[in-house]
Parts: structure tokens; sequence; C-alpha cells
């Protein structure tokens, strides 16, 4: 089962405020468990490169079953492999921070991805995001 849209969409809703609040402008996306986009919202003044940006994030999250950042540790550590894996997977490949799994009882229900903010202010908006639906579960890669 996936993330409903009706709670993607009120996520999205919760990281526009966090947002707001911190004085940034995001663009946050939401995928289903398979990375297909199911939210899109950009803000006013949101860089328009992050309305590319966070759905490739998200679907790369999804697509692998690993948070963000733990994506980034691999790409260091194969760069040779992850240069190459956007032909493999059909889609852009972009591990980064402000991306994380949705889970549901330990299943992967999709992924949030936030861009345009400083990488600090992209992870505490998807972390108020995943808050509202309690869809985070607590992960040492953090």
């Amino acid at each position: 089962m996936s993330i409903t849209l009706d709670e993607a969409r009120a996520v999205s809703v919760r990281v526009r405020e966090h947002a707001a609040g911190l004085g940034a402008q995001v663009t946050v996306a939401i995928v289903d468990s398979g990375g297909h986009l199911q939210v899109l919202d950009r803000m006013d003044g949101a860089p328009p490169l992050s309305a590319r940006i966070a759905p490739a994030k998200a679907s790369s999250v999804a697509l692998f079953h690993r948070d963000g950042r733990e994506l980034v540790r691999l790409q260091e550590a194969w760069p040779a492999l992850f240069a190459q894996l956007d032909q493999v997977a059909g889609t852009p490949i972009v591990p980064g921070a402000g991306s994380r799994l949705i889970r549901r009882g330990g299943d992967v229900v999709g992924a949030i991805a936030v861009s345009g903010g400083m990488p600090e202010q992209d992870d505490e908006c998807t972390d108020a995001g995943l808050a509202l639906i309690g869809g985070a579960e607590p992960s040492s890669t953090r």
C-alpha cells in the first residue's frame, strides 16, 4: 500500500507552513512506493530548479529504499556506479539532504523530498511533514 493522496497533500501543506516559518521558499515532492509523483508543490519564490530536483530526490529514495543522506554516502563510495544509474533506472538519481522514506508499519509507502532551502532547512521541513503522519522510523543513517 502507498501513501494516500490526501495524506500526501496534508504533508505538503505542513512542509510549506514549516518552511514559511523558517523564511525558506521550497518545493516539496511526494511519491508513492514505486517512486511515482503524487504531489509537487512549489512555493512562491522557490528556486525554479527545485521543481525538478525535489521529485528526482524523492523517487531516488523510494527506488533505493534508503534515505537521501545514505544515498549520498553510497554515491561517494561508488561514484562510477552512480554516474551510470540514471541510464539503468530510466530516471534521474539525485541523492541529497531533505529526502526521506515514508514508512508505515515497517513498510515503505512512499518518499518525500524538499528542495530549495539550505540542506538543514530541507531536512527540517521533511521531518516536519513526516511528523504529521508518523511516517518516519528512527534511522541510524541520518
